[in-house]
């Protein structure tokens, strides 16, 4: 498997290629550039399996470099210091990425996944979705993508009724009445979709508050959703929740 690791930061990036030839096995190939122009060079003279991309570069910016390819080839780890809406941006699109200061086990991890069944044939749409992300759309337009074992979701916020928990996984439920089971805990999708309208009634729940058909008063208060499922409200948040539908 070929690397390339582009990051302006030479100790970053010296790092990081110290840290793949530590702990990486099956790398035949790794180089390294610090720009934009320089990542282009190599990505046309190396043909990558996988590029490890800083998104700050001197010369332009990691989505600079990738919107002068004509087609992405290699499976594709951003490296990111930025601030926590940045991160949420990654998180939409389900693009990976190693946020600063790089440890050896999430760079395993990434390297792994790589390994394991990343498909990068929908590359160019999660770009599009990190690209609207980081653009700061409206929940109307916002999209988010999802990925399980077998495949990967382009879903409109918007579209989704609710979430609920399943020990480590968590359960998307759609319009569509679709249901897409996802590796991650409610936990940090909460975090990333509380901004648009989504609250938590119970701790295993996270639901779309413009989903909501009524409130049921019936053995201590449950949400019934458009999908027609009884959501219960857990007695310490009846009084916050019964607050944000007043207020809907």
């Amino acid at each position: 498997m070929k690397v390339l690791v582009v990051d302006n930061e030479t100790n970053i990036r010296e790092s990081v290629v110290e840290m793949i030839r530590d702990f990486c096995e099956g790398v035949s190939e790794l180089y390294e550039a610090n720009g934009v122009e320089t990542g282009l060079n190599k990505i046309s003279e190396m043909n990558p399996d996988v590029v490890m991309l800083d998104v700050e570069l001197d010369d332009g910016t990691g989505m600079d470099l990738l919107n002068q390819l004509n087609t992405i080839n290699f499976h594709l780890i951003f490296i990111t210091a930025h601030n926590k809406y940045a991160i949420d941006a990654f998180k939409f699109s389900a693009i990976d990425f190693l946020l600063k200061p790089i440890s050896p086990d999430e760079l395993i991890d990434a390297y792994n996944k790589v390994k394991q069944h990343i498909k990068n044939k929908y590359l160019s749409e999660q770009l599009q979705v990190m690209q609207q992300s980081l653009n700061k759309i409206t929940s109307k337009d916002k999209k988010i993508v999802l990925k399980d074992s077998n495949s990967i979701y382009f879903v409109n916020v918007e579209d989704i009724i609710r979430c609920e928990s399943d020990g480590q996984y968590t359960e998307f439920f759609t319009v569509d009445s679709k249901k897409i089971v996802i590796s991650k805990s409610l936990k940090e999708y909460e975090e990333l979709l509380s901004p648009f309208g989504f609250i938590r009634p119970h701790h295993s729940h996270l639901i779309n508050t413009n989903k909501i058909l009524r409130f049921d008063k019936v053995n201590g208060g449950s949400l019934i959703m458009q999908d027609q499922t009884e959501v219960p409200v857990s007695h310490r948040k009846k009084t916050d929740i019964l607050n944000i539908l007043d207020n809907l």
